[in-house]
């Protein structure tokens, strides 16, 4: 059986890999044809990347059990922002396979996280 603290290394490790993933990808447009959704991508992944760095610190413990479902909150505007990109009415494009793979993988995390801690 994994601990818990097992369990915050993998989010972070998660966490971590979303965040690079998102600011990547954001910061991959030019400046000049950046659209709001790769804003919120920007802010998204470097707020997840500080997430998954203060998992692996002390403060990790002041976070609690709001760990899981801040990782919920973070997929569900990683996945909401892939809905708007590729349903906006001027910019048709396509789904982000890393990025839909990457926000329900931190989806599921959050969500193992949120469970209630079984005793050893």
């Amino acid at each position: 059986m994994r601990t818990q603290s097992d369990a915050r290394l993998y989010a972070a490790a998660i966490a971590v890999a979303s965040g690079v993933y998102s600011v990547a990808s954001a910061a991959g447009e030019r400046a000049d044809m950046m659209r709001m959704g790769d804003s919120v991508m920007l802010v998204v992944g470097v707020v997840v990347i500080a997430h998954g760095i203060l998992l692996i610190t002390p403060v990790a413990h002041r976070l609690g059990r709001m760990s899981g479902p801040l990782m919920i909150v973070w997929a569900a505007v990683m996945l909401a922002n892939q809905v708007v990109s590729t349903t906006s009415d001027s910019m048709m494009t396509s789904w982000d396979g890393g990025m839909l793979a990457l926000a329900l993988l931190m989806l599921a995390s959050g969500v193992i996280m949120s469970r209630p801690s079984e005793p050893m």
